[in-house]
């Protein structure tokens, strides 16, 4: 499953892994300087030592009796000697040493000036008319320690660094993109039927041409969806004088008709102005289911609303409605004339497509679930999805215009009610079964 890209997500994880990386090339470059001034540092104590004792170890060696051999700087307690020295003559003799010098670690003549061995930085003077020489060498792992140490010292900050970094990227960014949120939210949480303005304010200039654009996209189709509606309640309740009283007409002439031939045609005309009544019944509403009004300002008890619709269905088809209500009220802020338009859809498609034999099972729960069920044929899976369009039937033998599930759909999504379809109905082998749960709560 492709998961969402937030951006604020996005943005606070590279900003962070950017400021990581500048911190990371700054303490590298702060390491390389580091390193620099340490053995600029070394360099300038070797040289120091160097000059410092020089002159020191030329007064001893002169003062000495020349047969008492090489000299060797005593030490006054155990320590480790990080630097060691060597004087030694032009031939490269050992006149003096420090207590802790290994003179292998020197060359065999001695030289003046800086230079490197393997494992030494070494630097070389000389004094008595270039007859006596001094050699002062310091371990390159004792610098490379003190580098490894000062970038340590830069680095470790960082990990608590990185982690505050987070947060405070984190806020800033959700703080700056606060207009943002509030503008998705606003997009979530409103229904699918609110076409109202959005208005957020002070949105960041990137997402200020966004907003707009929905707000001129909503606009447009919210007059286009009242363009529609107000033809369909208009074209229906204009049709209804007229084809009452053509519907009367027709009536009165087919009990004036006596010949057989003529009769039969007026019954025609009479079945056909009479399903021009039912469909301009059901324009309106649908009209209705989709125009708003389907929640009320208080809660009402829609048990004796069902009730009502039960009994005057039973006298038209005794025996073939079972109701099972509830005892208790069952409140909800839907309408109470909407919940009658969907439920006299229900019951009446129920009553269409079911089966004479069997009753038609109407149950009403105390927490509110409605379940319309009827007996016969079931429907093919794929034909499912298809019979909450407009003016789609899944028996076309059956009499109707197809609009009575598009009513109820429209009632439930512009509820915000789930509308489930089962064929077989549940428990069954064949018939059908629609099921919603019609409380609303405040």
């Amino acid at each position: 499953m492709k998961t969402e890209n937030s951006l604020q997500k996005t943005l606070s994880l590279w900003l962070t892994v950017g400021l990581t990386l500048l911190w990371l090339a700054g303490v590298l470059a702060s390491g390389l300087v580091a390193r620099h001034e340490i053995n600029e540092v070394f360099d300038s104590a070797l040289q120091e030592t160097a000059q410092r004792i020089l002159p020191l170890a030329v007064t001893e060696i002169l003062n000495r009796d020349a047969a008492a051999g090489p000299g060797r700087a005593p030490a006054t307690e155990d320590h480790e000697e990080y630097i060691t020295y060597l004087v030694r003559d032009n031939s490269g003799n050992i006149l003096l040493r420090s207590h802790d010098a290994d003179p292998s670690v020197f060359n065999t003549k001695p030289k003046i000036g800086f230079f490197e061995t393997p494992s030494h930085r070494i630097y070389g003077d000389s004094a008595v008319s270039d007859t006596l020489f001094i050699e002062v060498a310091e371990p390159l792992a004792h610098r490379r320690q003190a580098a490894i140490e000062t970038s340590l010292a830069l680095l470790l900050p960082l990990i608590l660094l990185v982690p505050v970094s987070l947060i405070c990227v984190w806020w800033a960014v959700r703080f700056s993109l606060r207009r943002v949120l509030v503008f998705r939210q606003s997009l979530e949480t409103r229904g699918n039927t609110d076409l109202s303005p959005i208005t957020v304010t002070r949105l960041p200039a990137e997402f200020g041409p966004i907003a707009t654009s929905i707000n001129q996209l909503l606009e447009r189709l919210r007059n286009a969806l009242e363009a529609e509606r107000s033809f369909t309640a208009n074209s229906a309740h204009e049709l209804r004088t007229p084809l009452a009283t053509a519907l009367a007409q027709v009536q009165r002439l087919k009990t004036e008709l006596a010949e057989e031939p003529t009769h039969q045609k007026a019954c025609e005309i009479e079945e056909s102005l009479q399903d021009l009544s039912r469909l301009s019944s059901k324009l309106l509403e649908l009209a209705k289911a989709e125009g708003g009004g389907i929640l009320a300002e208080k809660e009402s008890n829609l048990v004796p609303v069902l009730r009502t619709l039960v009994s005057d269905y039973d006298r038209l088809h005794p025996g073939r409605i079972q109701l099972e209500a509830a005892d208790m009220p069952v409140t909800s802020l839907l309408d109470p004339d909407a919940f009658a338009i969907l439920a006299r859809n229900l019951i009446e498609n129920a009553l269409k497509h079911g089966s004479e034999t069997d009753p038609v099972t109407i149950r009403l729960l105390q927490d509110g679930t409605l379940t319309i069920a009827n007996s016969g044929p079931a429907i093919p899976p794929e034909a499912m999805p298809q019979l909450q369009n407009r003016f789609v039937r899944a028996n076309n033998k059956v009499s109707g215009s197809g609009l009575g599930l598009a009513i109820v759909q429209a009632i439930a999504s512009s509820a915000n009610l789930k509308l489930s379809f089962y064929s077989p109905a549940r428990g069954r082998e064949d018939g059908f079964e629609a099921e919603l749960n019609v409380v609303i709560r405040p």
